[in-house]
């Protein structure tokens, strides 16, 4: 990934000389489990403990000829620890094993490392979510289905929805990790040709893994694509907040926009302008991070017991994958931290329609007092069509209308339609109607 989306310390993780880090660290730990079980020299294994070192530019000079990472890898060890005076012990570095043995086992770690700065950030955003969704659970808004006014919500409750997914994303992304918490150690088809289960098990505990059940030479990758789908679910759910800043920042609705800096600027040639331009880029990653889950979901048919179609692809999205929504998590906690919302234009939106938003409710009470549903319904929205139509006060329709006078009383219809008493902070609409209870209910878990 390029820098201008890589934070430093997962792009760390990801770093060549991590990557070789994690493989000796397999190494020496294969090395010291063998020792213990009386199959390497105990002396050996702990010169390697203390001379063998990685040099990321003698191996890639090395494999510029070999054309092979590991044996690059294991041939710079050598040297290392020859110039170090303990060459003879070099020969029993990644005894017993093959390349996958390590090459995967160590990838395990890399991503256990990513999951580190992963989980934190995920319940970052969370605690964001959170404290705005109390903030504004008492801010009242109009929902939108279609991108049109329905009925009213308050805002508080349209982040605690977002609370509750990325709820239900650290649990997966949890699990996924986990998941992928195993290495393998198991040889060359996986049938412990040249290393017992017992020493696999004894490594990766050394490892804090778990050996993989069974394997062929490659861990299976339907792990893999799990992991990644997983991330690529916490990105869509970075992208439904960033979309949804995106369509209450516009000119016409304003109910909410991005902080914008003392010193920023939005257009080159309008200075007015003032773009939703972090949550454009949310939007545009998170689409990035889709698409690496497509390719992890190729590599889990591989032939036989393995080949290296995988490889150069996992050298790409695992990264890649980790880097950006470590970089979205980050991005979209502030956003949501740092959103400037107006209440009051939320207030001017809900009231724009003059009291059309009330006709479900109507429909409701037209029928429990008697209409038949279906012609309630034509004649609540006969008057509703005619005042969006006209520009109209659908109360004055309603209120001229003998069939809706014949049936409720001038209380009830206060109680449906009567805008001025609704809006004053919400009292009214608190004793006369479900959706802050609501809210309360969906919120339960938050306390």
């Amino acid at each position: 990934m390029i820098p201008r989306y890589t934070r430093p310390e997962m792009g760390a993780v990801w770093s060549d000389e991590s990557k070789y880090r994690c493989w000796l660290d397999v190494e020496l730990a294969a090395t010291e489990v063998l020792a213990e079980m009386g199959i390497v020299p105990a002396t050996a294994a702990a010169s390697l403990r203390q001379f063998a070192a990685i040099d990321v530019g003698r191996i890639q000079e090395i494999e510029a000829d070999v054309k092979h990472d590991v044996i690059a890898f294991t041939t710079s060890v050598a040297e290392i620890m020859a110039a170090a005076g303990a060459g003879e012990h070099s020969r029993w570095l990644h005894y017993g094993l093959t390349s996958n043995d390590v090459v995967d086992t160590a990838q395990s770690l890399q991503i256990q490392r990513a999951n580190a700065i992963l989980l934190p950030q995920l319940q970052r955003l969370l605690d964001v979510l959170e404290a705005r969704a109390f903030e504004f659970q008492d801010t009242l808004q109009i929902g939108r289905t279609h991108g049109i006014h329905a009925e009213p919500i308050t805002f508080g409750l349209k982040i605690a929805l977002w609370f509750d997914e990325a709820r239900r994303n650290l649990s997966r992304l949890r699990a996924a990790a986990e998941e992928m918490a195993v290495g393998k150690l198991s040889g060359a088809v996986g049938t412990f040709g040249h290393l017992s289960p017992e020493a696999e098990e004894r490594i990766c505990r050394k490892l804090d893994l778990r050996p993989a059940p069974i394997c062929s030479q490659v861990i299976a990758r339907d792990r893999h694509a799990h992991y990644i789908s997983t991330l690529a679910l916490v990105a869509a759910l970075c992208e439904k907040i960033a979309l949804e800043v995106r369509h209450l920042q516009r000119t016409e609705v304003r109910e909410a926009e991005e902080s914008f800096g003392v010193k920023q600027k939005g257009s080159s040639a309008m200075p007015h302008k003032k773009n939703p331009v972090t949550s454009e880029q949310i939007c545009g990653l998170a689409r990035l991070v889709r698409s690496n889950a497509q390719a992890a979901y190729e590599n889990i048919a591989l032939w036989h017991e393995r080949d290296i179609s995988h490889s150069s692809v996992e050298r790409v999205i695992l990264p890649d994958s980790t880097i950006l929504t470590d970089y979205l998590l980050h991005k979209t906690a502030d956003l949501v931290r740092d959103l400037v919302v107006f209440p009051d234009q939320m207030r001017k939106n809900l009231e724009s329609t003059h009291g059309l938003i009330f006709s479900g409710q109507l429909l409701l009470d037209l029928a429990e007092a008697g209409m038949l549903r279906e012609e309630a319904y034509r004649l609540v929205q006969e008057h509703a069509l005619r005042a969006w139509q006209e520009h109209g006060d659908f109360e004055a329709f309603i209120r001229s209308d003998a069939k809706v006078l014949g049936l409720l009383t001038n209380q009830q219809l206060e109680k449906v339609i009567k805008a001025s008493p609704f809006f004053q902070l919400g009292r009214i609409w608190k004793q006369t109607h479900e959706i802050p209870t609501l809210f309360i209910i969906k919120l339960e878990f938050l306390a």
